[in-house]
This record gives C-alpha cells, sequence and structure tokens, in this order.
C-alpha cells in the first residue's frame, strides 16, 4: 500500500547549517598530518567519505574556525562547484575537523531526525536532480546557498521508522563496501604483479641467482630469462626491448565535448568520460558521467572500445598532477546504454593488441602513482597540461617477448574485468530503487525486505 510522509522544512530542524571557511594562507597552511583535519569537497562522494587527499591544519588555524567544527553525525554536502550536491556523513575517525568554503555542515536536530535517513534523502535521484538543478540556476559557478538548502522539504516518518529505513539501506551499502575493498585489493595484487615483472625484474634477478622466483610455478619462470643485457638505458632482462609507449598504440586522438542538448548537427547521444569521472569508474563509485551529444563523424574515430584506454591531459594540480587514466574492459563499458567518448580534456589511447593493452595500463598507472607524470606537464599557463607527445615519444615501457606478455595479460584479466563490479551495480541500483520509495512512505520497510531477500 503506497503512504507517503509528511514533508518539514530542513532548516526549522537543525540545530546547524553552514558553510566553512578557508584557514589564512590558503593551501600554504595545509599540512601533511596532524590533529585537526580540514574537509574538502574531494573528501565528500555520495557513496561515503573519501579519504585520499584529506588536508590538515595547525592547532592554532583550528581555534580560528571554530565555528565550522564538525560533529559526529554531521551531514556533509558540497556547495559549489562540479562536486556540488554531493552529501556523506562525517565519519567518527576524521575529528577534530574543520570543513572549509566548499562545503556545508548540516546538523539535524537528533530528536526528530536520524542523519542517516537526511543523508540518504539528499542523496536520492529526485532530490539530487533538484540540487543541481538549484545549484545551476545562477550566473557564475555551480553554488548551493543556506537559504537553498533550509528551505528542502524533507519526509518526516516517525524516528524509529527513520532508523530502519537506515539500517537497511545501509546494509546495502556495506555490501558495496565490501566488493569495493574486493575491487582495490585486485588494484594492488595488479600493480604489485607489475612492479614486480616489469619494473624490478624480480623474476630475472631469482633466476641468475639460480632459485625460483618466489611464488611462481615452474611454467610462469620458464618464460623469464636468466639474466641481464646492457642497453642504452641500462641493463634489461635479455630478450626484453625498450619501446617508446607511441610505439606500442595503433591510434590516439583528442577527446569531444559535444553539446548539451541535442540539435541538426549534434544529433547522437554519447556519455562523456572526464578526468574527474575516473575514480569512480575505477573504484566502482557512483559517477556523474554527462551524457551529451555529438556528431557521428566524431564518434566513429573516439568511440571506446574494450581494450582502450582513456589519458587525462588537461585540468591537474599541484595536489593532483594530470595524467590519471583509465582501462576500459567490456565490463566497465556495459554500464551505458549509450557509446562513450574521452572528454575534451581526455586523450583516447588504443594499444596494438589487448595483451599490449594490460600492460600499458599498468604501465600508466604506476607512474603516475610515482610522480612521473609530472615530468610530461607544462605549467605555464597555471593549468597542469599533459605534454602528449613528449609522452609518447620518450615514455619507454620494458616490452618482453610474446610469450611471457600473453602470460602477464592472462594473469591480470580477471582483475581487470573485475565482474564483481557488475554484483557492485546491481546492489547499487536495487538501492537507488528503493531508496526514493523508502524514503517517501510510498514502499514499506516489509515491502523492501522482501525484494532485498529475493534478489539476495
Amino acid at each position: 500500500m503506497s503512504f507517503e510522509w509528511a514533508h518539514v522544512r530542513l532548516g526549522d530542524h537543525c540545530t546547524k547549517i553552514g558553510s566553512g571557511a578557508t584557514p589564512k594562507g590558503g593551501k600554504d597552511s595545509y599540512l601533511d598530518s596532524g590533529s585537526y583535519s580540514l574537509i574538502r569537497s574531494q573528501n565528500i562522494y555520495n557513496d561515503r567519505f573519501h579519504w585520499d587527499g584529506l588536508a590538515f591544519i595547525s592547532e592554532d588555524q583550528a581555534k580560528k574556525l571554530d565555528s565550522v567544527s564538525v560533529e559526529d553525525g554531521d551531514v556533509l554536502l558540497n556547495i559549489t562547484g562540479d562536486s556540488v550536491a554531493r552529501a556523506c556523513l562525517a565519519p567518527k575517525n576524521v575529528l577534530p575537523a574543520r570543513v572549509n568554503q566548499h562545503v556545508a555542515i548540516i546538523r539535524p536536530s537528533k530528536e526528530i531526525f536520524d542523519a542517516r535517513f537526511v543523508r540518504y534523502f539528499l542523496v536520492s535521484p529526485h532530490e539530487q536532480e533538484l540540487l543541481l538543478g538549484l545549484a545551476g540556476a545562477g550566473a557564475t559557478r555551480n553554488a548551493l546557498t543556506k537559504g537553498m538548502i533550509e528551505n528542502l522539504e524533507v519526509p518526516c516518518p516517525p524516528h524509529q521508522e527513520q532508523v530502519r529505513i537506515a539500517n537497511t539501506l545501509s546494509a546495502l551499502d556495506d555490501r558495496i563496501a565490501l566488493l569495493r575493498e574486493t575491487n582495490a585489493t585486485l588494484e594492488a595484487i595488479a600493480q604489485a604483479i607489475f612492479k614486480s615483472w616489469f619494473v624490478d625484474f624480480d623474476p630475472v634477478h631469482a633466476k641468475a641467482e639460480g632459485r625460483l622466483p618466489e611464488g611462481m610455478d615452474e611454467a610462469t619462470a620458464a618464460l623469464f630469462s636468466d639474466g641481464f643485457e646492457e642497453s642504452e638505458l641500462g641493463l634489461i632482462p635479455r630478450g626484453w626491448a625498450w619501446v617508446p609507449y607511441g610505439n606500442l598504440l595503433t591510434d590516439t586522438i583528442g577527446g569531444d565535448w559535444g553539446s548539451e542538448v541535442p540539435d541538426e548537427k549534434n544529433n547522437t547521444k554519447v556519455a562523456i568520460i572526464r578526468g574527474t569521472d575516473i575514480p569512480d569508474l575505477q573504484s566502482g563509485a557512483e559517477s556523474r558521467v554527462p551524457i551529451r551529444f555529438t556528431t557521428q563523424k566524431k564518434l566513429l574515430s573516439r568511440e571506446v572500445k574494450h581494450g582502450d584506454i582513456i589519458l587525462e591531459i588537461s585540468g591537474g594540480s599541484k595536489d593532483q598532477p594530470t595524467g590519471r587514466s583509465l582501462y576500459l574492459s567490456d565490463q566497465m563499458l556495459e554500464q551505458f546504454d549509450c557509446p562513450v567518448e574521452p572528454a575534451s580534456f581526455c586523450r583516447l589511447l588504443r594499444p596494438q593488441s589487448e595483451n599490449v593493452g594490460v600492460l600499458l595500463a599498468q604501465h600508466l598507472t604506476y607512474i603516475y602513482s610515482q610522480g612521473k607524470t609530472w615530468e610530461y606537464q607544462n605549467q605555464s599557463t597555471g593549468i597542469s597540461n599533459f605534454q602528449t607527445k613528449h609522452f609518447l615519444e620518450n615514455e619507454l615501457v620494458a616490452l618482453p617477448p610474446a610469450e611471457l606478455l600473453s602470460e602477464f595479460a592472462a594473469t591480470l584479466t580477471p582483475m581487470i574485468k573485475r565482474s564483481h563490479m557488475t554484483q557492485m551495480r546491481s546492489l547499487a541500483q536495487l538501492r537507488d530503487t528503493l531508496l526514493p520509495r523508502l524514503i517517501s512512505g510510498k514502499l514499506r520497510l516489509p515491502e523492501a525486505v522482501a525484494i532485498m531477500d529475493e534478489i539476495s
């Protein structure tokens, strides 16, 4: 039976709604570690709090920002920029903390609201669409004001019902989080294998010393040489070669941006992957890949296929250099109901073969993690731009014999295909289907639990 909860004005039932501030000195005042966290928009995602890039400030700076102290259970909402409208709960282990001016603290009255329920309301599809519309209504940068947040009409079921709804949705989120941890573990294993085989040459060193490479069967070990030979760049395993990255590609082309709405020229629907989408797509988290419209001609040369790599080539900063990359498998592409292209600040790289693509993708991930992509960036304009031609000609890849490359690709392919991501998306779709109906009261908990049990 359908029933909708009564709605209340959010501002009437919160003890605090307000944004933070940037410490004096801006980024120059940030610390790599410390007792006080400074939460920024890059830490706030709809699926969870992200620890990457968390900044810290001194006790003196924190005292000056006492008015924007974060408390356990606060809802944090991004209020400016491309990440506007993203919301999460402040985790207890990030405290004590402050927020900067791009983040709003929403502190619901505990007698009226379960904070988790409010957070689920804010990230529900309908409310996200509303918030994004409000933020984009201004003449300048996307922004949500305090008044906009206060005037939100929030469904208000009995408190115990809110707790039960939040518990049900949290159970789905916990399952998704576990799969996401599996994904991160597989990524780490893939990188460890790449580093061992192609950077440190551990199996070759082991065989040169008369040992069987650790953790490797004899058939795989036999594919490695038992010594090194001189090259212009120093020692390399016998039978291997240093090859410029670009020589291992069949095609490379800049991205596209298309138009927001279809017109006579741009009449083909596409998903446009930006640099900012790469971390979400890699982790299986909710992404905001924009859907736009392009020409058939541009799509013909830019449509992403299985085994392609998207490389971010512009928009980096001191904290986050340009050069993030994404390997596209069929499993990743299947989440889109239309063709996919790289955005205009990205570039499509097409490897010579699927085996080569696995190697090139891991190579890019490794050099980015080591900060080496800084070597290929021109920052004279104030924006970090990746010098693609310089990179393709000068970045060298250790290329093994074909049989060993095939074994490497076969070892990593199950990790790269990430079949568990399909399960993650199924659970996320289930959550996103149940969420608005539970929040609004159109679906009651016993029905939702029955649906979950049936799918599980």
